[in-house]
């Protein structure tokens, strides 16, 4: 029987999650809401307030979903999956309460000293005073990281005493995130690479993702303000398989398993952000999701069966292995609009995507509508992101890189640097 799923979110990740599904043999009848102007060619979407776990639940029911997936982290930390297993739906996301692991620093800091993961050290407070001697305790570069979510862009790392009072105060004082930055964690700065490593978790069993990295800063060589993720690649020379087989032991197991002691047990993806520093590995955050962009760098690369993958985890079981994974890597450039991380301008008109298909290569749609006119257009900060395998990283980057110069719209942005120099 013709399987159904339900795709919760409207970005890049969501429309890799979508084409991924379009890929099985069980040819599933795939909706995604809310979606954008390039979803809405492989799917059928609907319109959909995320944040509201009875409307998730609702619209599963409507559209007779087998199963949900559920991308951004917005329906996970609002408690949407509960909604739909109390629904008798399955759902591959986190309750809500296991979800604290990204909606809160400070729990998901918690979690980890308890579970004896190695992480960095830090302070939490609640004024700028209290930073400051946590940052003179520390030195710089230091981390200031508000405790809530914040979109991808609620951590500033300094470099110097000052630009790191300034975040303080930003988030404490000026409130430049709400009510996430009303709590602020403080930690010391690490060096090394940084690597993002994503398992689908369910009871004590790991299927694991081959490592990605990807590239947060706005600018090229890592410089200027922090977004969502300007670009991923996947795999990365630093973390071969079994160098990922002992994180996810060192890591993924224990958390899981301190979840499942304080009797929220975890089952979804779990995303550790890690630092690869000269001490040996650091935790540096949890998504409880499909990382954005790394999905864009990892779906294309996927040998296993997305419907039985997706929808066995939905349902609680998954192997404990690592995915079937083709071997030819795979490089994502993201294309962001004018004026973005700040205050992205929006309904530029998008050119050259039928010509940027025509190479092969994947193009993810993210912040994307169409106008009164047909025409699809600018409607987020990242825009679109543009995936190509290849035998090497390099050709993959290659291929990637020419697609995406097909594309254009006025003021777009796009770092050149994705993936140079692994």
């Amino acid at each position: 029987m013709r399987q159904t799923a339900l795709v919760v979110g409207g970005g890049g990740r969501e429309h890799a999650l979508v084409r991924a599904l379009a890929r099985a043999d069980g040819n599933p009848n795939i909706f995604c809401a809310p979606g954008n102007a390039g979803i809405a060619l492989d799917a059928q979407v609907r319109a959909l307030d995320v944040t509201d776990p009875r409307a998730v639940t609702a619209l599963a029911r409507t559209v007779g979903a087998d199963f949900v997936v559920l991308g951004p982290e917005a329906p996970l930390v609002t408690g949407a999956a509960d909604a739909l297993r109390a629904a008798g739906i399955p759902v591959l996301g986190p309750s809500g309460a296991a979800a604290r692991l990204e909606g809160s620093k400070v729990f998901a800091k918690k979690i980890m000293l308890a579970a004896g993961v190695p992480t960095a050290r830090a302070a939490t407070v609640t004024d700028v005073a209290a930073g400051i001697a946590a940052i003179d305790e520390f030195g710089v570069p230091v981390a200031i990281k508000a405790d809530g979510l914040a979109a991808g862009k609620g951590v500033v790392v300094a470099q110097t005493r000052a630009e790191a009072i300034d975040a303080l105060t930003n988030a404490l004082e000026l409130h430049v995130f709400g009510e996430a930055g009303d709590i602020v964690v403080v930690e010391e700065g690490l060096t090394g690479p940084e690597v993002s490593l994503l398992a689908v978790c369910a009871g004590e069993d790991v299927a694991r993702f081959p490592a990605a990295r990807d590239y947060k800063p706005i600018g090229e060589g890592n410089t200027g303000p922090n977004t969502g993720g300007m670009g991923s690649v996947s795999p990365i020379p630093d973390l071969p398989d079994r160098d990922a087989d002992r994180l996810i032991d060192l890591v993924h197991r224990p958390v899981v398993a301190e979840m499942a002691r304080r009797g929220t047990p975890f089952s979804g993806v779990l995303y550790a952000g890690l630092m690869m520093t000269a001490d040996g590995p650091r935790v540096l955050e949890f998504n409880v999701r499909f990382g954005d962009p790394e999905t864009q760098a990892l779906l294309p690369r996927l040998a296993d069966d997305a419907l039985e993958l997706l929808g066995a985890a939905a349902r609680g079981t998954v192997p404990d292995r690592p995915v079937a994974i083709h071997a030819d890597p795979c490089v994502a450039v993201v294309l962001a609009a004018a004026g973005y991380p700040g205050s992205p301008r929006q309904g530029d008109v998008i050119s050259g995507l039928d010509a940027a298909a025509t190479t092969g290569a994947e193009v993810y749609h993210a912040g994307t509508r169409t106008d009164a006119l047909g025409r699809i257009v600018t409607a987020g900060g990242r825009v679109l992101a543009v995936a190509q395998r290849g035998t090497t990283v390099i050709e993959a980057r290659t291929k990637a890189y020419a697609a995406a110069d097909l594309i254009a719209w006025e003021g777009m942005q796009m770092r050149r640097d994705i993936a140079l120099n692994l």
